[in-house]
């Protein structure tokens, strides 16, 4: 169909892959959790965005490229876990502030106070340097794209549509989850506290786990 091979296969495994616990999961969740629903959706597009661009790369050759000089990929895996640690410290640090402030946490979403944060950006630099989403576009995605199709774009727009709208979804309920969390945060500070180191350290097991996996 439109020069996909399996397409079943693909909404099957693209589903399962989406599932798996990551880093833009994560910090979709903890971002509507901690500043509320529009900052999770500002997370989510950022998501969205870099994923399009890897799968617009994908399409364009540069899995290849990736797969002939793995220096490359180690680079870009690299780079992705210093960027995972750093985010998991900035939110360790932040949390500690909370737990060491006396006064209560605000009755409005945090973000209203920091309008210099940047969830979108911030989502949108751990999709593109999540070797995770990489591998995804580089082993899996171009794999049900038929070679002897004569429009091989308009195949790998709808696998990216697939998975677009799967991840969408995904993420929708994150957020959602999200929001009740933050109403039980912004009674319990130290909940929130606790609740955000512990995504920031897991936020450092992943860089962890990048760098020496």
């Amino acid at each position: 169909m439109l020069g996909i091979t399996d397409i079943w296969t693909y909404v099957l495994g693209t589903v399962a892959i989406i599932l798996l616990p990551g880093p833009n999961s994560l910090f979709v969740l903890s971002t509507a959790a901690r500043r509320g629903v529009p900052s999770g959706y500002r997370a989510a597009a950022g998501v969205f965005a870099g994923d399009t661009v890897l799968m617009v790369l994908s399409a364009a050759g540069v899995a290849s490229l990736l797969k002939a000089y793995p220096p490359v990929f180690l680079a870009i895996k690299y780079a992705g876990a210093v960027y995972l640690g750093y985010v998991g410290l900035q939110m360790i640090r932040g949390a500690l502030r909370r737990w060491r402030s006396p006064a209560p946490a605000p009755a409005t979403p945090p973000a209203a106070a920091e309008p210099a944060y940047n969830p979108f950006r911030k989502a949108a630099v751990i999709s593109l340097l999540n070797p995770k989403a990489i591998l995804f576009f580089i082993s899996f995605f171009i794999q049900f794209v038929d070679p002897a199709y004569a429009y091989p774009a308009l195949s790998f727009l709808l696998l990216g549509l697939i998975a677009q709208l799967a991840s969408a979804l995904y993420l929708t309920l994150l957020i959602f989850a999200g929001t009740f969390l933050a109403a039980q945060f912004r009674r319990r500070r130290r909940l929130a506290a606790g609740a955000t180191t512990a995504a920031g350290t897991l936020f450092l097991g992943f860089g962890l786990k990048l760098a020496t996996g």
